[in-house]
């Protein structure tokens, strides 16, 4: 398994790779465009190709995007869903400019409608967005912690949206503290068996890229999305080291997204490093 952190893409936007290095990343992961604006970010293209001369030599890998926080897929106003559509295309093209796996995203919320009644506009939206992207980069759908009418809290609700999409270009991502909120006992050994043997059966391990790695501010089944530090929360070391060693997850990555000046992002790192090496 590889480790690494959301990394910062402040100008310029090429030393995200350094910003990486410095804290010990073998991945990780970035916004292309400010998180709470529709307006996209331009970035020049000399700043697109120092991004990937620097990381040729860096070899952080993968490199995953993560969508805006305004996107609804599921949206019945028109503005948000088509703006939505848009945003994610441009995150797919700077995605494939980059060298990134792909973009992480979440779905959207049903606004109190079935998910049903909803499925539709959102296998239309990623068809949309597919067509309109560069061959390439995946579109990940990240669960969700099953607050209010957010989609995708389930694994049954991801596999029903991967199915519907009909395309080997959509593939999952989960928020370990997301699951544990939204009711997966994945902080015990036999939970997180089942988890993964459910996701597996369910969606294919081949279609999972791996995981946010992030503990939960919040107990199982809260329903609320708050993440903590590893081990400062509610599902603990020993579930994180049973996720690290797991032998079905040893090709995924994983990322650390809790807020950088909450956390000493190096020595996690470290820590995780150690977890995984101590099977070696």
């Amino acid at each position: 398994m590889k480790f690494g952190a959301h990394v910062s893409t402040r100008q310029p936007f090429s030393e995200a790779v350094k910003r990486a290095q410095q804290i010990g990343c073998e991945c990780m992961q970035i916004f292309a465009n400010p998180p709470q604006r529709w307006n996209p970010l331009i970035i020049p293209e000399e700043e697109v190709a120092r991004f990937r001369v620097l990381n040729t030599k860096a070899a952080i890998n993968p490199v995953i995007i993560h969508g805006i926080y305004l996107l609804n897929l599921a949206s019945s106003n028109t503005y948000f869903y088509k703006q939505s559509i848009i945003s994610l295309i441009d995150d797919m093209q700077k995605a494939s400019k980059l060298g990134a796996l792909g973009v992480n995203f979440h779905v959207g919320s049903t606004k109190g409608s079935q998910i049903k009644d909803v499925m539709c506009k959102v296998r239309d939206a990623v068809k949309e967005i597919l067509d309109s992207s560069p061959e390439g980069p995946y579109l990940i759908i990240e669960n969700s912690a099953g607050a209010g009418n957010i989609i995708g809290d389930t694994i049954e609700e991801i596999a029903e949206i991967i199915d519907e999409c009909k395309s080997n270009r959509v593939k999952s991502l989960i928020d370990t503290a997301h699951a544990f909120e939204s009711g997966y006992d994945i902080k015990s050994k036999a939970g997180l068996e089942e988890f993964i043997n459910k996701f597996d059966s369910l969606i294919g391990l081949e279609n999972l890229v791996g995981f946010h790695i992030n503990d939960s501010k919040t107990e199982l089944n809260s329903k609320r999305d708050r993440h903590a530090d590893l081990g400062k929360g509610f599902i603990g070391m020993e579930a994180f080291q049973n996720i690290v060693t797991h032998p079905k997850l040893h090709d995924k990555c994983a990322i650390l997204e809790t807020p950088q000046e909450e956390m000493d992002w190096p020595t996690q790192l470290k820590l995780l490093k150690e977890m995984r090496d101590s099977q070696s």
